[in-house]
Parts: structure tokens; C-alpha cells; sequence
């Protein structure tokens, strides 16, 4: 069966889950676990890439987002480096680096939780591409784990753009999170957001669910 396949009937056993549940019994979200990664300004894509370069689209995200095919590696201040990083586009006003804090370990960074865009004082970072390099004063985060939603899902979920909530993972890990942010746009799909730390730690992988709870 096609992962697009997947994807649909997924979405749909939750739509019917949350209709039918009790109202305040919690709302149920997939989870969508996200590797380190990066967003790049034009300018800094063409520093990488050379001249008039133009990310190639891998596979299509939420909110008109996208992995690309490029992939770059990235070094921290005592010249540790991971490789293979992919970038995600379109290109944005402020280039970007998403780790994890098992990440910024290796990198010998400290590296701050930030809402994604949220980079004014955060770690500074180099990334080499095949063309050239480029080097960030700030712009290294730990992204702070937070839920997409839709209009309606906000409706369905009594909540509301901003709103900080707390969600449960019922496996056998029994696990809370706490300082969830909920982010609502009619461009977004249903979905909580966490790094690979948080997922390893709680045993979830993409595609499982969880639940806001009251």
C-alpha cells in the first residue's frame, strides 16, 4: 500500500476517533518525528550551491514545505561536524538549523529550545555545502515541540493558536509532555511535532498517536 495511502486512511480513523470520543476525554493527534535540519535564505543556498541555484523538492511537506535533495553538513565551534543534513524548503528570510540535544552534544554546542524562528541569540553554527560555506552567528535551535493544526482541528480541539497544552503517549513508556505549543493555519495537517530525543525516549515513531489531555 502507497505511504500517500497510509497517510489518508490514518487521517481519517482519526477525524472518526475525535467525532466520537467524549467531549474532554482528549483529542487525539498523530505524531510526526522530525531529524535535524535546515532552512536556508536564497542567498545563502546560492553561497552553497553556486550562483542561481534552486532547491530541487524531494518530497512534499505541510504548509507548502518540502525536503529537498540537497543535503549539506554542519559544524559546530570545536569543528565537530554532522553530515548529510537535509534542507527543507522553500528557501526563507533567515537561515536555520534544527538539531536535536543529543546534536548539540556531538556538535560540543550548547544550543537553546527555540520555536522554530525564534533565532535572535541562539547558537551560533557552520554549514558546508559543495560549493562554499557559510558561517551563522545565530541561528542554531533545539526546536520546541509543538502540534499543527487546522482551524477545525482547533475548533474540535478546544484549543487555540498559542495555547500551550500537555500530551500523553499511552504505551508503555506512559509518557507526558508538557510546554506543547499548539500552532493553528488553514495550511497545516494534524500533527505534533518532536525530535528524534524526545521520540527514542518516549518510544514513538511517526505515525503513532497521542492525546491532548485536559
Amino acid at each position: 500500500m502507497e505511504a500517500s495511502t497510509v497517510e489518508m486512511i490514518t487521517k481519517l480513523v482519526i477525524e472518526t476517533i475525535n467525532k466520537t470520543e467524549a467531549k474532554g476525554s482528549g483529542y487525539v493527534v498523530p505524531v510526526g518525528v522530525s531529524a535535524r535540519h535546515v532552512h536556508l535564505t536564497q542567498e545563502h543556498v546560492e553561497a552553497l550551491f553556486g550562483p542561481g541555484y534552486q532547491l530541487t523538492k524531494k518530497k512534499e511537506l505541510m504548509g507548502g514545505q518540502f525536503a529537498s535533495n540537497e543535503t549539506v553538513t554542519i559544524v559546530g565551534l570545536k569543528l565537530r561536524a554532522i553530515e548529510n543534513v537535509r534542507i527543507l524548503g522553500p528557501v526563507r528570510k533567515a537561515s536555520q538549523v534544527e538539531v536535536s540535544a543529543t546534536d548539540a552534544i556531538k556538535l560540543g554546542m550548547k544550543v537553546p529550545v527555540r520555536e522554530s524562528g525564534d533565532i535572535k541569540g541562539s547558537a551560533p553554527i557552520a554549514v558546508v555545502g559543495p560549493k562554499g560555506v557559510i558561517y551563522l552567528n545565530e541561528g542554531c535551535i533545539v526546536a520546541k515541540r509543538h502540534i499543527h493544526m487546522s482551524p477545525k482541528d482547533a475548533q474540535m480541539a478546544q484549543v487555540h493558536d498559542g495555547d500551550i497544552v500537555r500530551v500523553k503517549a499511552d504505551n508503555e513508556r506512559g509518557t507526558i509532555f508538557d510546554q506543547v505549543k499548539i500552532r493553528v493555519d488553514e495550511s497545516f495537517t494534524l500533527e505534533m511535532h518532536i525530535d528524534t530525543d524526545e521520540a527514542n525516549a518516549a518510544m514513538i515513531a511517526t505515525g503513532d498517536t497521542v492525546t491532548i489531555i485536559r
